[in-house]
């Protein structure tokens, strides 16, 4: 009967927000393959590496600050024109980042798209105002999906298109988003009443932290965040070394890699978009969270493992293993951390889980760059641990009392 429910409501709001999460992403993954050989226009061969990483600290800094702070807008002024000014400074920086001239100038684009970086949680937001808090969770799957779908469409674009020019991947992603603001305006309705949107808002962007601090007071949400950051944090130490770890230990080239990708997104849709949806009304929030975290530290395992086998007959099962924890976890995390008693805070509760994401993304790679002087395979073991911490956090009797209302 829920899933019925769920269902009819995908003809309306909820199918025009799984369309823009789907060219959302499919812009976002466009960029990712071609930013080394932008990069590489300005700087040395030996520079390249350090580079990606301070450029995406960069991006992940300004996303950190900017996404509480678009998500308490899109609480007092409404979500479409939040999520409109996102994209639009989205397309902005891709476009700038694609323009370059200089190195500072590839910098500035990624400033400029940080932040502005509010299109996702701003959709998240919009799908909670528009569904009921039994029915979140499987939405967020259903958005998962399309962003896996994104993540399949958008890698294999960049490389054809990367062919031509590496710039050209970022214009297209610069045109996704433009064309994500006409859907968005066309088909997207505002999903937060004025009655029940805020009085005020703070605009001191260093006040974002003010925004964090805000919505920790609740033991529930502090607990699901501190379980979440290490999940997003694990998660990040392997985005930003994984190309590099499948080069090194089984000497893939680009199009492996992007097979591998490939193979990811696929998963995503299925388990986020699929099973997951189907499993999270029989055994709930918590227990979907805490089979996704234990199934994901075995995927980090397996990982691991791929070091010493130096054979790709582990890889296949440990990205199945892995992607599932993770399409298991994240939607069912996402519908338990930003839910909110009030209405007029889930902007602010969905920006500040993206920030905590950003924040993953700040530190996760300068730690997996250490990890890999040690060897190879130690950033996946760190991995799995933290993986494991966040289970004992999650699974803690206080964590279960306080979250089970």
């Amino acid at each position: 009967m829920n899933g019925n429910s769920l269902a009819s409501r995908l003809t309306g709001p909820s199918a025009a927000l799984i369309v823009s999460v789907f060219l959302n992403f499919s812009g976002l993954t466009l960029v990712d393959p071609v930013v080394p050989f932008l990069i590489g226009h300005y700087v040395q061969q030996e520079q390249i590496a350090p580079y990606i990483g301070l450029i995406g600290s960069t991006y992940a800094l300004c996303e950190f600050i900017a996404a509480p702070v678009l998500g308490a807008c899109g609480d007092r002024f409404g979500r479409r024109p939040v999520l409109i000014a996102s994209l639009f400074g989205s397309a902005l920086g891709y476009l700038v980042f694609g323009i370059g001239g200089s190195i500072w100038i590839l910098f500035a684009g990624r400033v400029i798209d940080g932040l502005s970086a509010g299109n996702i949680s701003t959709l998240y937001a919009c799908a909670a105002d528009v569904t009921p808090t039994a029915e979140q969770a499987r939405l967020y799957g259903l958005l998962g999906a399309a962003g896996g779908a994104g993540f399949i469409v958008g890698p294999v674009a960049a490389g054809l298109l990367g062919e031509i020019s590496p710039s050209i991947p970022l214009f297209a992603a610069a045109a996704l988003m433009l064309l994500n603001i006409l859907w968005v305006y066309v088909a997207v309705p505002e999903s937060h009443p004025r009655e029940l949107r805020k009085q005020e808002i703070r605009w001191n962007p260093l006040g974002a932290f003010s925004h964090y601090s805000a919505i920790l007071h609740r033991r529930s949400t502090s607990i699901a965040f501190a379980a979440a950051f290490l999940f997003f944090f694990s998660g990040a130490m392997m985005q930003s070394n994984f190309s590099a770890y499948l080069m090194r230990i089984l000497h893939f080239g680009p199009f492996d890699i992007g097979m591998v990708l490939l193979a990811v997104g696929v998963m995503d849709i299925l388990s986020q978009g699929m099973l997951t949806r189907k499993l999270l009304p029989r055994f709930g929030n918590h227990r979907i969270i805490r089979a996704g975290l234990l199934i994901n530290a075995v995927g980090f395992v397996l990982i691991a493992a791929i070091a010493f086998a130096s054979s790709t007959a582990l890889l296949i099962p440990a990205i199945l293993v892995f992607t599932l924890g993770d399409g298991l976890f994240q939607p069912a995390m996402n519908a338990l951390a930003t839910s909110s008693p009030s209405p007029e805070n889930q902007g602010q509760l969905q920006g500040a889980y993206q920030g905590q994401q950003a924040l993953a993304r700040l530190f996760a790679p300068l730690l997996a760059a250490i990890c890999t002087m040690l060897g190879a395979a130690t950033p996946y073991w760190v991995g799995a641990t933290l993986i494991v911490l966040a289970l004992a956090i999650f699974s803690g009797r206080s964590a279960l009392q306080d979250t089970s209302a």
